[in-house]
């Protein structure tokens, strides 16, 4: 037996092994990704307030620290239950989806099985190429002219059958090979981008969380500013009745009882106003935690004040916010994933190479699909080469750049403006307790005006307008004093939201939803990649 044939394939094997071993771990054509530096300040402003600790780490659960058990339930479910922050999550399974088409281009891009059959009847008055008689009869078509017999048929020869059939089975495939890097540069793009994907679910937690807390807030500024609207009807009303009554004994005239109804009855009307708003805002709460509108006393049992802040907060330094903001993240992720994409450009300045082939059987008759000398096959390397291009390839590199360029345009304003939304955040938070202070003061006053307004009324000292005035004041002064109380809370949401907090609440829990999960294993096999522990990780299965 000669061996010499098998010697023969197992080296040319093994070199085109090697081959394809140096190919694959070859150059990649492109840029390399360096992460841009961003203008960040050192330190934050001093605003001189002991509240603010600049060297601490920032709190994650924010919310917690303001010590309201209602806050605390609502921002869970809205995180269970938000269908904007799911699509969010879901978009993250699809980004790790692609990523794993974008690594299956590493292997054979084109795999078939293919099989045929055809029955076929030659015209006798048809014109075609004199061939050997003893090839038309039951000859083998190639891959690349399945006809077989119907080529080589000789029309109206004697002893040629102008019927036959023909049965074709057989495997082919192409490989382009990553010469240049274009499929490994796809595959970075595609990992950048479900860290992006990853980034964008985070922004939508902040803003979520972020949203929930503010609308909390106004909630709880909406009520005791109804509160104190109602304490301010019964007092007027009051002195509605007080003038009412100088007036039927005749110590005064009607211009009085007048004065104090219009006073009363504006009031009454700011009254139903907060209502509206009240109604209105637990609507949007409701849309936040994934609910149609209802009634929310139960959720919102509890405290029924506007919370408290605490006495210091963690605000770190500037520079955290590269790590910390989800939108800084996601925006420096895309120009990574765009980085990788320039090379996939550049790619196509350079020649592809491939490798195709076929193998198969071929056979007039279904039983001799079997026998050894019905086997064929091809196989063979190429390469394409778009050399005369216009110009065209080259401007799509530019394209590729001039966008990675103004990317890096967009993270230094995201890096920017979240530095300026921490600034307004905290000079607002502290602009607001200063303002607490004073109206508080100004409030007490305003009562002790009143009083003093009502008791010279009785006694004959001042007329009734005094006593308007005093009310109006103190009015506009405890609804001044609730608003800017909720503006302490609002500014301190804002200063987390600015400062990136909360997304850190994903990190025990599935980015999908297990019910969500289960209608979509039940449309399609999704095997691991589904999986709670790969949701954060690249995948290829």
């Amino acid at each position: 037996m000669n061996y010499c044939p098998l010697r023969i394939r197992v080296a040319l094997g093994v070199s085109v092994l090697t081959f394809l071993t140096v190919i694959e771990g070859g150059c990649k054509v492109g840029p390399n990704y360096k992460e841009p530096q961003a203008p960040v300040a050192p330190e934050w402003t001093d605003p001189g307030s002991a509240k603010l600790q600049r060297g601490e780490q920032v709190v994650t659960h924010w919310w917690e620290v303001l010590n309201d058990p209602a806050l605390n339930n609502l921002v869970e479910t809205a995180y269970q239950q938000n269908p904007s922050l799911q699509a969010a999550g879901v978009r993250v399974l699809e980004a790790q989806a692609r990523r794993a088409v974008a690594f299956g281009l590493l292997f054979p891009q084109q795999q078939e099985a293919f099989g045929n059959y055809t029955w076929n009847q030659v015209s006798n008055h048809s014109a075609g190429p004199v061939t050997d008689p003893t090839r038309a009869q039951g000859a083998v078509g190639s891959l690349s002219n399945p006809v077989g017999p119907l080529a080589n048929a000789v029309v109206g020869q004697p002893g040629i059958d102008n019927v036959f059939q023909n049965w074709q089975m057989g495997f082919g495939a192409s490989w382009e090979l990553d010469v240049w890097g274009r499929y490994r540069r796809g595959i970075e793009a595609a990992d950048a981008q479900i860290l992006a994907k990853l980034a964008n679910y985070d922004d939508v937690l902040v803003s979520l969380i972020a949203e929930v807390a503010t609308n909390y807030v106004l909630l709880r500024s909406l009520e005791e500013q109804l509160a104190v609207t109602r304490n301010n009807v019964a007092i007027q009303q009051r002195g509605f009745e007080l003038a009412d009554t100088k007036f039927k004994g005749g110590t005064t005239t009607g211009l009085d009882p007048a004065q104090a109804a219009a006073l009363l009855h504006d009031t009454e009307a700011q009254a139903l106003d907060l209502e509206t708003k009240i109604s209105q805002t637990k609507s949007t709460l409701c849309v936040l935690l994934g609910l149609p509108p209802q009634d929310l006393t139960g959720r919102l049992a509890g405290a029924n004040a506007i919370p408290s802040v605490p006495e210091s907060i963690a605000i770190g330094i500037p520079a955290e916010l590269l790590r910390r903001r989800p939108d800084v993240r996601r925006v420096e992720r895309q120009l990574a994933a765009q980085s990788a994409v320039i090379g996939v450009a550049v790619a196509d300045l350079y020649p592809s190479f491939s490798l195709s082939g076929n193998l198969g059987v071929e056979a007039e008759h279904f039983n001799d699909l079997w026998h050894g000398d019905s086997l064929q096959a091809f196989a063979g390397p190429s390469f394409r080469w778009a050399i005369l291009n216009y110009g065209r390839i080259r401007n799509i590199v530019r394209v590729q750049d001039a966008a990675f360029q103004a990317l890096i345009s967009d993270y230094e304003s995201v890096v920017l403006r979240a530095q300026g939304e921490v600034e307004s955040a905290v000079a607002g938070f502290l602009g607001a307790q200063r303002q607490v202070v004073a109206l508080t003061q100004s409030v007490d006053a305003a009562t002790q005006a009143v009083s003093l307004a009502e008791q010279q009324y009785r006694g004959g000292i001042a007329d009734y307008t005094r006593v308007l005035t005093t009310q109006e004041s103190l009015t506009q002064e405890q609804s001044r004093l609730v608003s800017t109380r909720g503006a302490v809370a609002l500014n301190l949401v804002s200063m987390y939201r600015a400062l990136g907090g909360g997304w850190e609440l994903r990190e025990s829990h599935d980015l999908v939803p297990a019910d969500i999960k289960e209608q979509m294993k039940e449309r399609t096999r999704w095997g691991k990649m589904i999986d709670a522990d790969r949701m954060t990780e690249p995948s290829s299965h």
